[in-house]
């Protein structure tokens, strides 16, 4: 079976895929310093808790954070005895072009996240991220990345307004009943609900504009289906967007292995 990993600035997801679907996915906090065997204490408990028998033969990665392949890199030598396909590395192959100014390094999720909406809705995509940045990925006609944006996560916005102002409280993220907030918490609630709401759509318009052709908006993210509440923002919503793209990504190196 194949272990995905998803490694973002906040959390890292483990995916077991059995060649048909995911048959346990996990999270967990993002760790520079957590070794290999700590990971699979980890993983093995839930395994174990779960009752959940796997063989898991082979691995791939999608790493925003540089520092944890390492240790990934080892936990999937010393457990499951394989090395590990890490995306963005020279060895992992995609199957779609990567057009962007030469020298760009291109973050692994959003390829990845490229390679999942092309191969489920075709190109001419614009696909959004609510991780710990708010990204827009656009998708060619023939699957290529050409580009995207990037703008602050929500959290990440809503944690800079409390740490930069002393007498703003941290709030959740949610939909406000009404636009004009009559309390500090309504307040800060609409700025950053109906200020993101207006953040997509506007982004999106002008992507489109640019184009000059019609374009799916994908959405994947935590809180990708809290601003689905907002306007009709997105043509579709995918949870796991990220993680069907690694066994794409996955698939695809082990047939050009062996042919």
């Amino acid at each position: 079976m194949l272990l995905c990993i998803d490694c973002g600035n906040t959390n890292t997801v483990f995916s077991i895929w059995d060649g048909t679907s995911f048959i346990a996915t996990w999270r967990t906090s993002t760790e520079h310093q957590r070794t290999a065997d700590q990971y699979y204490v980890w993983l093995s408990t839930l395994m174990n808790f779960q009752k959940i028998e796997a063989d898991i033969t082979e691995v791939i990665i999608s790493s925003t954070v540089p520092r944890v392949v390492f240790n990934l890199r080892v936990f999937s030598d010393r457990y499951f005895n394989c090395r590990p396909l890490v995306v963005g590395k020279p060895e992992c192959r995609l199957p779609v072009d990567v057009r962007v100014d030469a020298g760009t390094q291109v973050g692994p999720d959003r390829l990845v996240n490229t390679v999942a909406g092309f191969n489920k809705y075709g190109g001419d995509l614009i696909v959004v991220d609510f991780g710990t940045a708010t990204t827009f990925d656009v998708v060619d006609t023939d699957g290529a990345y050409v580009g995207g944006v990037i703008a602050p996560g929500v959290n990440l916005s809503l944690q800079a307004l409390h740490e930069a102002a002393a007498a703003l409280p941290h709030v959740d993220v949610t939909k406000p009943a009404r636009v004009v907030g009559t309390n500090t918490v309504a307040c800060m609630q609409s700025g950053v609900f109906w200020g993101y709401v207006g953040l997509v759509n506007g982004v999106c318009a002008r992507i489109k504009e640019e184009r000059a052709r019609p374009m799916k908006v994908i959405s994947t993210g935590g809180l990708a289906p809290l601003f689905q509440q907002g306007d009709a923002l997105f043509d579709h919503f995918e949870d796991d967007l990220t993680m069907h793209g690694l066994t794409v990504i996955h698939q695809y190196n082990k047939e050009l292995g062996s042919s």
